[in-house]
């Protein structure tokens, strides 16, 4: 059977990277592996600067998705070549008369769109005026479909589960990047935005009590930032000396913190995959979470799980992991278990036989 010609979106890799970023250019590099499809990229950006064989689709990504929100065009299929699927990676899909795929990671944006930015209400639009057109749904977890299904109101979306990123190893030699002296630290990783809930976790921290602990927020500034910078000025003089707030942190410094972690802490309200999760099972690294959206789907047996919105079982599960030798084995063991269910491979496998269907119904 002849590959498949497929259009993907690889615009996520243009630029800063960020999580789904990096997991847009672990399924290229798996895709580009594959005997079953023959891989198109375009991007959909006046900004960026791609090499061939990478399309820059003619408009600019901001008209194109106030076009797109409330029109079925303008097709660009002639700038998207001899193909015969559109993947769009990133919840954007163009209009096409091809049949379409569109990846959706996480559905907070759409049970929350007050809290959406302009932008990313407006490729919430577009997403939904392109299910509407037929559009299947690549869902990154059942979790995820389950809420796909109920807030863009389609059957159409196909469960196809994501992998682990790349951990980077320790190098020889780097520092402690944050000074900290050898204290054992909590870890979190993420964006500080809203559904990352992490002011929870700086309120259960402290109600942990535990002295020679330190908390080590890492992440890009996002929607909730001012609160978490808020409860971190709240507490007593003494806990706030031992909570740190990084900002964005480069691969080997995120490596460096996985590796040397006491636990991952991740208080999500809700996430539609979870990358850091494995990311801390990759590096050995108990995982104390929230038990919303895909967490307890992604994460298996290794991790501790929390109620949502319940300050003192994260503050009580925080003490238990941090101090029971014996707990976090348990937690490691379940994690590295956990990790044979996952892999690029696997993903590529999965969305290739979509592709195939969906170019068999098109004919």
């Amino acid at each position: 059977m002849d590959p498949v010609r497929l259009a993907l979106d690889v615009g996520p890799l243009q630029g800063h990277r960020t999580g789904v970023g990096v997991a847009v250019a672990e399924l290229v590099a798996a895709l580009d592996r594959h005997p079953g499809v023959e891989v198109m990229p375009y991007v959909l950006s006046f900004r960026a600067r791609p090499a061939p064989p990478v399309r820059r689709l003619p408009l600019p990504a901001a008209v194109a998705h106030r076009l797109w929100s409330r029109l079925d065009g303008p097709r660009l299929d002639r700038w998207l070549g001899d193909t015969e699927v559109v993947h769009g990676t990133n919840y954007v899909v163009p209009p096409s008369r091809r049949p379409r795929v569109v990846s959706v990671y996480d559905t907070w944006f759409l049970a929350h769109p007050e809290r959406a930015s302009p932008a990313v209400h407006r490729a919430g639009e577009v997403l939904r005026r392109s299910v509407r057109g037929g559009a299947v749904v690549h869902a990154s977890s059942t979790a995820t479909a389950d809420a796909a299904r109920r807030l863009l109101g389609t059957d159409r979306i196909e469960v196809v589960l994501l992998a682990p990123l790349p951990v980077a190893t320790v190098a020889a030699g780097l520092d402690d990047p944050l000074d900290l002296g050898g204290a054992p630290f909590v870890l979190t990783l993420g964006t500080l935005e809203r559904r990352k809930n992490v002011p929870h976790l700086v309120a259960a921290f402290e109600r942990a009590g535990l002295a020679d602990l330190h908390l080590v927020l890492a992440g890009a500034d996002g929607d909730d930032a001012p609160a978490v910078r808020a409860a971190v000025d709240a507490l007593p003089g003494e806990v706030r000396g031992r909570v740190h707030v990084t900002g964005p942190v480069d691969d080997a410094t995120k490596g460096w913190l996985l590796h040397h972690a006491t636990l991952l802490a991740y208080p999500s309200l809700d996430e539609g995959f979870g990358f850091p999760v494995l990311e801390a099972q990759q590096a050995g690294l108990p995982v104390l979470a929230t038990s919303a959206g895909s967490i307890p789907e992604v994460a298996g047996r290794g991790a501790e799980l929390v109620a949502l919105d319940d300050v003192d079982a994260l503050a009580t599960a925080l003490v238990r992991v941090a101090s029971d030798d014996g707990r976090r084995a348990e937690l490691i063991a379940a994690g590295t278990e956990n990790l044979g269910r996952f892999s690029w491979r696997a993903t590529a496998d999965a969305l290739v036989d979509l592709y195939l269907r969906l170019r068999e119904d098109d004919s």
